[in-house]
Parts: C-alpha cells; structure tokens; sequence
C-alpha cells in the first residue's frame, strides 16, 4: 500500500505471488533491494557450538556402536569387540565374519554415510532456496531414482540388489541434472526456478511411476518394497566402495561452498559485490546436493524426510552459521537414521520395520516441538504476514483523515467492466470479463462431459450415445451409458469442482500460488482414514466415501490445534503439517506393503486417484455437500478478496481477517476431503485450476466459479484420456493429471509471462 501526505489512494490488490514461506524466496518490491537473513534474536555462542558438536559426536559414536551390537544374530557386545581387536583369532570365526564383518559393520558405516550425506544435503538445499522447509526430494532426486528402478524392472527385467543401485543412481542424477538444465535458462538458476523446476519434473517422473506400475503387477510386487527405504539389503562393502567416491566429492562440494553459500544469503547484489557469482554458486550447489541424495537413495532407498528434518534442527541449534549447520546436520542425520534402523531391527522381530516410518516417528514429534517453542523465532521463521500487518498499519496511521462525505460521492459509480442486474429492489453487480469466462469454461465441460460419455474401449458411435442417455437404443448401449459412464462422469465433476474451489480458497488465503490443501495433510489425512475405513469393514475400497471428509477435516484439526492455532499463514502450520503428513504417507506405505498384492495393488491405484467403479450412490452425496458448501463459499467471497490486502487494510475495510480465514480454511478442507473421498487424491488440479482461471477472469477478483468449472473440466478430460491411452488398460486420473501437471507447472510459473511477476 502506497501513502501519500496529500492524499489518499485505495490501494489495489495484487495476485497470488509464488514466493513467501512456500516457496523458499522472499517476496520483493520494486523499490526495496532484497533483504538478507533477519538477525537472529540470539545467535548461540562459540563455546555453547563447539559443546553442541561434540556431543552429537559422542551421540552418534555410541550409536554406532549400539548399531553393531544389536541384530538378529545372537552376537553382543563382547563378540563385536573381540572381532574388531581379533582378540583370540576372532576373525578366523565364520559366524563372527558373517555377521559382524559381512553384516552389521557395513550396515553400521552405510548408514552413517547415507544419514550424514542426507542431512548435509538437506542443509544446503535449505541454504541455497532460503527456505528452512526445503527437502532432499525437492530436485527430483527421489521421483528419478524410483522412475529409475521401475523402469530397469518392468523393461530390462532387472531383480539384483546391484541393478536397483545402477538404476536408482542413474534415474536420480538424469532427473537432477534435467532440473539444473531447466532452471539455469532465465534467471540464472534462482532458488524461485530451482523451485519449481524440481516440483514440476519429481511430480511429471512420478505418474510416468505410476503408469508403469499400475500396468505391471510384478512391478509393484517388487517396487512397494524397495520405495519404503531400508539397509536390510545392505551385505558387505561393495555397494559403499562403488559409491564413496560420489559420497567423498559430494562431501567436499559441500566444504567448499559454505563461505560462499553465507555470502549469497546476503543478497545476490551484496554477494557479487564480495567477489562471488550466484548462478554458479547455485548451479555447483545443486549439484553437489544431487551426487550427496543420489548415492544415498542408491543405497538405501528414497527416505524423505530426513534432510528436512537434520537441515531444521541444525538450523535451530546453529543459528545462521552456514559451517556449523552443515556440521551438525551431517551428524544429526547420520544419527536419527542409525537410531531408526537399530529400531527398525528389534521392534517386529524376525521382521524388520520400515526405516522411513521410523524416521517419521521420530522426526515429526522433534519438528512440532521446535515450532511451538520460542526457537522459531530465533531461526528467523517468524509470521511474514504478522509482520507485513504491522508494516502495513504504520504506513496506513497517515490516511487517517477522510475525504469529506459530499466528494465520496463518486466512489458510488460501478466500476469499469461491469453492469447490473436489477430485479425489484434487488441488483446485482457483474463483472462482464468473468462472466463471460465462466460461460467458455462452461462450453468448454460440456465439449468434455460429451467426449467422456462417447469415448470408451467400446464401439459406441456418437448417435447410439445420445439415445443411450436418454435411455432410447439397445439394452446394452443405455446400461453401459448410463450405469457406468454417466455415473463416473458425475462424480469426476464433482470431485473436480471441489478440488477447484478448494485450491482457489487456498492460494488467495496463503497468497501464494503454489499453495494447496495438501499442506495441511489433508490429503494424507483422508487417504489414511479411507484405508482404515476399508481394512476395518467389508464394504470394499470404494465403498467408504465418507471416511476421505472425516479423515480431511481431522488432519486439518490435528495440525491447527498441535500448530498452536491458524497463525497468519507462518511457518508453524507449514511444518506441522509437513510432520504430520510424512506421517500418514510413511503409515499408508506400511499398510499397501502389508497387504495382499490384488488388494494393494488395488489401494494403490485408489491412491493415484482413480474414478473407476464410481458412480451415482458416490457422486450424489458429495454433490449435496457441494450444494452445501458452495453458496457458503461465494458468500464469504467478498471477504475473501478483502483478505488478499494486508490484515490491517482488511479490518479497516469491515472485515474480520482472522474470521474469514477460519471459515475459509474449513471450507477448503472439507471441500478437499470430499473430491478425496470421490476420487482419490487427484494431484494438481487444486494447484492448477485457480491458476488458469485466475489468468482468465484477470487478477483483481478471486476466481471461485471459473476455478471450480475449471477443475471439473480437467478431472473430466483427464479421466476420459486415461480410459482411451492405452488399448486394454486404464490409466487412473490421477496418474494423467500429475503426468501432465508438471509441464503445466513449467509452462505457468516459469514462463516468460510468469517471469515477469515473480
């Protein structure tokens, strides 16, 4: 907002913008040169660091030796040290060899390794994007490495614990290096472009996942296991020799580049000014990352999670020390995945638990209790909103003084674009360019609702499907219609109708583009209680609609009461949820590996987000809630645009910023628990839809029925692709809509016309 000493100007509000807390770069204006890190409210001392380093030395040294003496050999400490000082000729013991030396040593040493090399990459990715919630996975490492090894197993028909290596290491750095490419181009290779550049291929490489797996059952049979992460498959040094090498050099990128990486949190113009180049700097960055996650994921499989969580805590304990962070998330991360596999081994003897649910149980809890402590703030992650509020409430104390009554006047003419719809003493204000969207986008579904209903495996030509919906024509053309077709059509439009609205909602609350109802956990939230709901009763997988709304809406209360309360778009329900989605998503992997292959091959496709076998008994209930919940929705819209101005010009404005916002964030949750229960969690159409009508409709309004008629239109064309790609096979919507959703993501934000706004 803009002050001016003679007057006095309304200010204008501004689109959703993709940086802020999600994106990892601050927001910046035209007048102001970009900020460095804000000082820390109490950096730690240099004897409180080195007291702290050292005792995550010792923490991980006896871990480490905790690791060699637990397993499921009966060997304990005395035979573990006697093998390693050979005290008696104990290495001449064959069972000491193999399970000490075969064993437990190179289990010990490479998850040391992979824990280290995972918490060091973490901390650089968070310090390159300026983003204290930025995971190893945000390069596409993970997404390519699986890609990789389902790839080597359904086309090259590879089953060795070496070619899931290879193949792991080469999908990862293809992906990885595919990203730099496309973020080095304008912009020099920003945190904003690495960003997106990462989401977008990691989403695109995991439906190409997806589509090779729901075709081949004995892919899935052998992927579900290896995607959960675990070192049982660890025997001897020979997987850790190959890949030390990239361990070492990864390393030593991350040595190199601390001092420079500490400049560039300054601001690129100060850092250049110091000598520095921040592309390079960022590019070498990325890559060291890649080669550090790489290896680790070749060796042990995706564990998400870890690298957030030893980067935050380090950050947390260290301050802004770039070199110390780097220390102590080496150690954390070594230390939290020796601990989780020693737990990992002894919980479900003779089996072995999952290591990433593991690392879930134990980081989530530590990351809630960081971020409901006073530490947040000391980290330099306080509310960007709250603080905007004050800012804005200091500029506004000198418009104070109002424009007489009389010259308010002639505030009262409709604004431009418009006219109005007057019935009796009842009028109606229209924006004539969203009106007019809002009717192609109509045209538009039923150009899509027309093609879903004619196009199919079957030879149904055109005719013989307009007399089939309305019932005229053979018995089998109406059944296969009206049954099966139009009743999948109506719940794939209200599931994207839904997602829509509710990513609408999202973005113009969080002001920021890339936000979505996922990052409360709703979506994981309601795909744990559809799976429970299902292992718990007889009623099948499709057949417990109900439990996706109820398991939203009490993720979203778990995070908002565990959080400490909605805040003001802060970084505490981000983390939050974060935790608590790494949570349910870690359960829901255990629960399909435990299964049965036809049932968990079946829940997997569900969690792609599929339609099929839906039909009316789903879609009408979810279409009364959306009866429900829309008008509610459009009534608070006028509050909604208010809210995109800061909170202070909100309240000036009438509007209750901290209301709006809760019913708003409850509207959105239990809209994107219903399109869940529907469908499944459909990727990026909530991300999708507001963006695109928001392009159309112009930026000044909050698009609420462009975006739900958008959402409908790509729920409804994505499933009618998915139903035709492949002759004999069906692709789940999901898997379409997340395949080409990272290309649209590219397309959208890191376009020339994007480019211009971020």
């Amino acid at each position: 907002m803009h002050t001016q000493r003679t007057g006095h100007r309304t200010p204008s509000p501004q689109p959703p913008s993709t940086g802020g807390a999600l994106s990892g770069e601050p927001e910046k204006t035209a007048s102001r040169a970009p900020r460095g890190p804000r000082p820390a409210a109490s950096e730690p001392s240099r004897r409180r660091l080195t007291a702290t380093v050292a005792c995550c030395a010792l923490a991980v040294l006896a871990l480490a030796g905790l690791s060699l003496c637990v397993g499921a050999g009966e060997v304990g400490a005395g035979g573990v040290v006697d093998y390693v000082l050979n005290r008696g000729g104990a290495r001449s013991d064959a069972r000491l060899a193999l399970v000490v030396g075969d064993l437990r040593l190179p289990r010990t040493f490479t998850a040391l390794l992979v824990g280290a090399a995972l918490g060091v990459a973490g901390c650089l990715l968070q310090a390159v994007t300026r983003n204290p919630l930025a995971e190893t996975g945000l390069l596409g490492v993970n997404a390519g490495a699986s890609l990789g090894v389902v790839a080597g197993i359904a086309l090259l028909g590879l089953d060795s614990g070496f070619a899931y290596l290879a193949c792991a290491f080469t999908g990862a750095v293809v992906a990885s290096g595919l990203v730099l490419l496309i973020a080095g181009g304008r912009g020099g290779g920003s945190p904003m472009r690495l960003v997106l550049a990462g989401s977008a291929l990691g989403a695109t490489f995991g439906g190409l996942t997806s589509v090779i797996v729901v075709n081949s059952a004995e892919t899935y049979d052998r992927f579900r296991f290896w995607v959960l992460g675990s070192l049982a498959g660890v025997q001897g040094f020979g997987a850790l020799e190959r890949l030390f090498p990239v361990l070492a050099v990864g390393f030593l990128v991350a040595l190199l580049v601390a001092r420079p990486l500490s400049a560039l949190a300054l601001g690129d113009d100060l850092a250049r000014s110091l000598g520095h180049r921040p592309p390079v700097i960022r590019t070498v960055v990325a890559a060291g990352v890649t080669l550090l996650t790489a290896a680790a994921v070749a060796l042990a499989g995706p564990i998400s999670f870890l690298g957030l969580l030893a980067g935050f805590v380090a950050r947390a304990l260290a301050g802004t020390r770039l070199a110390v962070r780097l220390l102590l998330a080496g150690l954390i991360g070594a230390g939290v995945l020796m601990v989780s596999d020693v737990a990992a081994r002894v919980i479900s003897r003779p089996f072995e638990a999952p290591v990433s649910v593991i690392v879930a149980l134990i980081g989530a809890p530590v990351l809630i209790a960081i971020v409901r402590s006073k530490q947040l703030a000391t980290m330099g992650m306080t509310e960007p909103a709250a603080e905007e509020t004050h800012r804005g409430a200091r500029r506004s104390r000198p418009l104070r003084p109002r424009l007489p009554r009389r010259a308010a006047r002639p505030g009262r003419t409709r604004p431009a674009d418009t006219f109005v719809v007057r019935r009796g003493p009842l009028s109606l204000l229209v924006p004539r360019r969203a009106l007019l969207v809002s009717l192609l986008l109509a045209a538009l579904l039923l150009v899509a609702v027309t093609l879903s209903a004619y196009a199919g495996q079957s030879d149904l030509s055109v005719g013989r499907t307009f007399r089939a919906v309305f019932g005229y024509g053979d018995h089998f053309d109406v059944l296969l219609v009206q049954k099966f077709r139009l009743g999948r059509i109506v719940a794939g439009l209200a599931a994207g109708a839904a997602l829509g609205l509710a990513g609408c909602l999202t973005q113009t609350l969080a002001r920021n583009r890339l936000a979505t109802p996922e990052l409360l956990g709703v979506n994981d939230g309601a795909t744990a209680a559809v799976l429970l709901s299902v292992t718990f009763s007889a009623t099948g997988t499709f057949g417990a609609w109900w439990a996706g709304p109820v398991g939203a809406i009490v993720a979203a209360l778990v995070v908002t009461v565990v959080s400490g309360g909605l805040g003001q778009r802060g970084y505490r329900v981000l983390v939050v949820g974060l935790a608590m989605s790494a949570l349910a998503s870690a359960a829901t992997q255990v629960v399909l590996s435990r299964r049965s292959l036809n049932s968990a091959g079946s829940l997997y496709i569900w969690t792609s987000g599929s339609l099929n076998g839906r039909s009316y008994a789903v879609a009408v209930p979810v279409l009364i809630g959306l009866a429900v919940l829309v008008p509610l929705a459009l009534a608070v819209a006028r509050h909604l645009g208010i809210l995109r101005f800061d909170d202070a010009t909100a309240a000036s404005l009438g509007s209750g910023p901290g209301r709006t916002r809760a019913v708003c964030l409850l509207l959105a949750v239990a809209l994107a628990g219903l399109a869940v229960g529907v469908s499944g969690p459909v990727g990026f159409v909530a991300l999708a839809s507001p963006v695109i009508a928001s392009r159309l409709s112009g930026p000044l309004r909050v698009p609420l029925m462009s975006s739900m008629l958008t959402g409908a239109t790509l729920v409804v064309a994505a499933d009618t692709l998915g139903r035709i790609a492949f002759s004999g096979s069906e692709l789940p919507v999901g898997v379409v809509t997340t395949v080409l959703g990272g290309p649209f993501l590219l397309w959208v934000l890191l376009g020339r016309s994007a480019a211009t706004r971020v």
